[in-house]
């Protein structure tokens, strides 16, 4: 059997598409669940809702996975290893790619980081356990989400669920900030041992998208932060020392930036520098664009996906002897556009996510996850105001299910929106509030 192909279940019971290739299958499984399409209600940067122009986790997910699909194709006609596949996790083919870049956002719960970093914390403090990202995505994928005849999640094939796994490790061992749940990770560790994958190591596929990730968000979201006027493209703000330091501290607090190697260059004048081209490059397009900010944004932003995803390689990882996808030039990493695309990257992060005005919606979400968690955290109450269909789900599998982790599913699984309104129907007064329909369908 072909391992890349393999599933760990396969419950399908109704075989009138068997002229359907596997991925083709994920694909559709995928796109069709609720869970995907409830990233159109969960915030990227901006509220979900906020206005018709901004990216929501959808949006993204599927501008990430048009990325990756592109540059796996381009990669396959670059590299002649990959046609030899001599090993399922050396091997790029752009439908699984594609199908891994639309599911990496699934496990995030609503308003963005915030809302993971709120519910990781209360996990932690009440219970010991973890909530992040990467882990839920798995969990959505093998086990919440349901097929006809399957309690086992969308039952995807292996390319794809570790194509998905970007940090190939269980979440439960000592130290560990990002992985996999261990009740997943049984699943996830059968198949890297079937495919005898190297301890630690991602597969191309996984590399492949994490980085189409990165190029999206260092690129799109500055372009959003644009158009919102939270980045207001001129001196004043690009040469505002405070700026940059900014940039510098955020750079410095992330523990994944040891990888570019910040010591060998002086940041600070890298940071500048990095910053005045940007704006040169900005005022150049905005005279080519007829002095139209519009044409300008979009024109800006595709001209640094160009020239990002012509910098994508493959080269050989010496200390691990597997193989890498990065950026390179002259055969070798190329650090100077990695640590761009990173000065870009906290430069959305410090004009967006630092922004005031987006800390007070950020304490807002704050007050209603945690209040939401207030209200169900107590089985004997909870049970009473949790929707049946998750009653149910979780009395035939509490064995595996504590109730403090379906509470979080449950929560995690909320759009915006949907936390929003049934925080104001526990806790608004009724003088003012719009309310819907008691009997409307949740």
């Amino acid at each position: 059997m072909n391992v890349r192909k393999m599933r760990l279940f396969d419950f399908e019971n109704v075989r009138s598409s068997e002229d359907r290739d596997e991925y083709e299958k994920d694909y559709a499984r995928l796109i069709q669940s609720p869970a995907f399409r409830r990233l159109q209600g969960k915030s990227q940067v901006f509220g979900a809702g906020t206005g018709d122009y901004y990216r929501t986790r959808l949006t993204h997910s599927l501008e990430v996975s048009q990325i990756a699909r592109e540059v796996a194709r381009k990669l396959g006609k670059s590299y002649a290893f990959l046609a030899k596949k001599e090993h399922p996790g050396l091997m790029l083919e752009p439908e699984v790619v594609e199908v891994a870049a639309l599911a990496h956002d699934l496990g995030h719960p609503p308003f963005g980081h915030k809302g993971e970093e709120v519910l990781n914390q209360l996990l932690k403090d009440e219970y010991g356990l973890k909530y992040e990202g990467n882990a839920q995505n798995f969990r959505i994928l093998m086990f919440l989400e349901k097929r006809a005849g399957s309690d086992s999640g969308l039952d995807l094939t292996a390319a794809v669920l570790l194509a998905i796994n970007k940090y190939p490790f269980c979440l439960e061992e000592q130290g560990r900030l990002k992985g996999v749940y261990s009740m997943e990770w049984e699943g996830i560790g059968e198949l890297r041992s079937a495919w005898k994958m190297p301890e630690g190591c991602a597969t191309l596929e996984a590399q492949l998208m994490d980085l189409c990730d990165d190029i999206a968000y260092s690129t799109h979201d500055i372009e959003d932060g644009i158009r919102a006027g939270k980045i207001v493209m001129n001196p004043s703000l690009f040469e505002d020392d405070r700026l940059v330091e900014s940039v510098i501290q955020e750079i410095v607090d992330d523990p994944g930036n040891d990888v570019m190697r910040w010591e060998q260059v002086d940041m600070k004048l890298m940071v500048k520098q990095a910053l005045h081209h940007y704006l040169q490059q900005w005022e150049s397009i905005y005279i080519e664009c007829g002095r139209e900010p519009s044409r300008t944004r979009r024109e800006m932003k595709a001209r640094w996906v160009r020239k990002f995803v012509s910098g994508v390689g493959i080269i050989d990882d010496p200390a691990t002897g597997w193989k890498r996808v990065t950026f390179i030039r002259d055969g070798e990493q190329d650090l100077e556009l990695l640590r761009t695309m990173e000065i870009l990257k906290k430069l959305a992060w410090v004009m967006l996510i630092k922004d005031f005005r987006v800390q007070r919606l950020h304490k807002r979400s704050e007050i209603i996850i945690k209040r939401l968690w207030d209200s169900f955290k107590e089985q004997d109450t909870g049970r009473l105001i949790i929707p049946p269909d998750w009653l149910e789900s979780y009395e035939r599998q509490k064995s595996v299910w504590p109730w403090e982790r379906m509470v979080s599913d449950y929560i995690a699984g909320m759009t915006d929106a949907y936390a929003e309104k049934v925080y104001a129907e526990f806790y608004a007064g009724s003088s003012g509030t719009k309310w819907g329909s008691l009997y409307d369908r949740d």
